[in-house]
């Protein structure tokens, strides 16, 4: 993937994880995303409403609560980004959970780079099948 395909793609990452959050701006700035990022779920949903991301990555565990209500918040603008949800707890249960409340992917924690990129690159070409 070359930069010029995703010029203007800003992608918000919320987790409360340093590690986690700094690896997943290092892989996606590396493909030419924007990236902007928030440690708590308030910030999460904030930034949502403050910046109109092209795409939403969230932990489902934050610190001051649920990521699924960042997912909630994204998928309630007029024209919701695709939300891909990550957790260190993965279950059926959280997947449904993730999968009910409007996420587009689902991913367990440790994950391959490759399985994030691939969740990236999906997302935005779900996102933009469902503006055309």
């Amino acid at each position: 993937m070359t930069s010029e395909t995703v010029v203007g793609k800003l992608v918000l990452v919320v987790d409360d994880e340093a590690d986690f959050l700094a690896t997943y701006e290092r892989l996606l700035r590396r493909q030419g995303y924007d990236v902007v990022t928030a440690t708590t779920r308030a910030a999460g949903i904030d930034a949502v409403g403050r910046k109109h991301p092209q795409l939403v990555i969230s932990d489902v565990r934050l610190a001051d609560g649920s990521g699924l209500d960042v997912v909630r918040a994204a998928r309630g603008l007029l024209n919701p980004p695709p939300v891909i949800v990550v957790t260190g707890y993965p279950s059926e249960q959280s997947r449904r959970a993730a999968l009910a409340a409007g996420a587009a992917v689902f991913l367990s924690k440790p994950f391959a780079a490759s399985a994030l990129m691939a969740a990236v690159q999906s997302g935005l070409a779900e996102g933009r099948d469902a503006r055309a």
